[in-house]
């Protein structure tokens, strides 16, 4: 479970556009950070996606890519043009396809890799939706079957789109949006539609059609929670409109709720965050990967990302198109690797989440802050003509593998319930097992 959201001037402090996304998937679920370059293919190649083959295009644009180590596609992500794009899984009245076809996070790399705008990136979506279909399992350890929702943004629009099978729905964003994991489209809302669902809206067409209201699963949106996480970030985002910087997408990212408290502790909190932290019941996954994007008018683009799982406990760091990402180690599966930047990061994530938390946490806060704000002021310095990016992008990487090496693991806390301490036990057993996914 996910959430993703965008604010599009007047909203933003800069007269820039600002997308984040969390990507929550099971908790050894790790997610490697990869550039792509870009590449031209032979006439009638054909693509790999994670379980269907389809035709390959003539060319594919360089994209950052964030995604499950074993499948293609990816959860969140942007290309060389300054497009942005995440996914949500969502859940209609009509159950989603079990049979293998493309999954969400294929869809995310295919808008990616083919289209040099969002509105381009909504095409590619829809109509390779329309010709493949959707389906497919996108669980690790558990079966997981959805249909998705995709916020799609450039330097200049964003545009949500909402799908249930072969049907979907764009709407255009204005000012803020943010989406979760239910259908949140509408009346009034739908720019345009497949020839599917304008069928289904039938004689008062698009304009008085609520597409949420007439497919949302309101069993499944009881345990996502989905549309109370989306009222959060759409509240948290509101709050600053006018005004909005990456910093606000980043505080965003991390907030645990508004009833959450200097002593909030992962193990006594029921239901989903928009930072999420694994536990018990219907909390079984987590935050593994984290972004935030700058799309600035003036065409350049900067990438912050946590490399890590629980944005609150991880430094973000900058990425620039063109730009090599910084050495993190070997690229992360399910199985613990302390070479790896990611699991590096999940035993300190581990330690908080099962002892003192809140204590931890305070520590950590005020030098994760600080090391952001440097690293912000480095990156425009480098930006600047004569500037050295690709210097200043290494230093901050190394900067921040410094300060959280040094951070010290939380203190052990004695009312952590048990059956929280045994899930970890769990899980930490099965990371030093073989992977449990064949590694794409």
């Amino acid at each position: 479970m996910c959430d993703t959201m965008v604010a599009l001037p007047p909203a933003t402090a800069d007269g820039g556009v600002l997308f984040a996304k969390n990507s929550d998937r099971e908790r050894n679920e790790a997610q490697p950070i990869e550039w792509h370059a870009r590449a031209r293919h032979a006439s009638g190649a054909a693509l790999r996606c994670t379980y269907i083959t389809i035709p390959q295009a003539a060319e594919t644009h360089a994209v950052l890519l964030s995604r499950p180590f074993w499948c293609w596609g990816a959860e969140i992500g942007a290309n060389e043009h300054g497009v942005v794009i995440g996914n949500e899984a969502v859940f209609a009245t009509i159950p989603p396809s079990r049979e293998p076809a493309l999954i969400g996070m294929d869809l995310v790399r295919l808008g990616l890799e083919r289209a040099s705008s969002a509105a381009a990136a909504v095409d590619v979506i829809t109509t390779l939706l329309e010709a493949h279909g959707q389906g497919g399992d996108c669980g690790h350890l558990h079966e997981h079957f959805y249909d998705n929702g995709f916020l799609v943004a450039d330097a200049r629009e964003a545009f949500v789109i909402e799908t249930i099978g072969r049907h979907w729905a764009v709407e255009r964003v204005a000012g803020i949006r943010a989406i979760s994991n239910a259908l949140s489209i509408g009346r009034g809302g739908i720019e345009r539609a497949s020839a599917s669902l304008v069928a289904e809206a039938g004689e008062g067409g698009l304009a008085g059609f609520d597409l949420a209201a007439r497919y949302l699963n309101e069993a499944r949106d009881a345990v996502s929670r989905g549309r109370l996480r989306c009222d959060r970030a759409t509240t948290l985002l509101r709050a600053r409109t006018g005004a909005l910087t990456r910093a606000d997408m980043m505080r965003a990212l991390r907030d645990h709720g508004a009833g959450a408290g200097a002593d909030w502790h992962p193990a006594h909190t029921i239901g989903r965050t928009i930072c999420m932290h694994a536990g018990e019941g219907e909390r079984r996954g987590q935050t593994v990967a984290s972004m935030v994007s700058e799309l600035r008018a003036d065409g350049r683009a900067v990438h912050w990302v946590t490399a890590a799982s629980a944005p609150c406990t991880a430094i973000f760091r900058p990425l620039l198109p063109g730009i090599a990402i910084p050495p993190h180690g070997p690229s992360p599966t399910d199985q613990a690797d302390p070479a790896s930047r990611w699991w590096r990061h999940e035993a300190l994530h581990r330690a908080a989440t099962t002892g003192d938390f809140a204590g931890w946490l305070a520590t950590i806060a005020a030098a994760r802050d600080a090391a952001e704000a440097r690293f912000a002021a480095r990156i425009e310095e480098a930006l600047r003509p004569g500037g050295d990016p690709a210097g200043a992008v290494a230093a901050c990487w190394r900067e921040a593998d410094a300060i959280e090496a040094a951070w010290p693991q939380a203190a052990p806390l004695a009312d952590v319930p048990v059956d929280h301490r045994s899930s970890w036990t769990a899980h930490d057993a099965l990371a030093r097992q073989a992977s449990r996914r064949s590694v794409a």
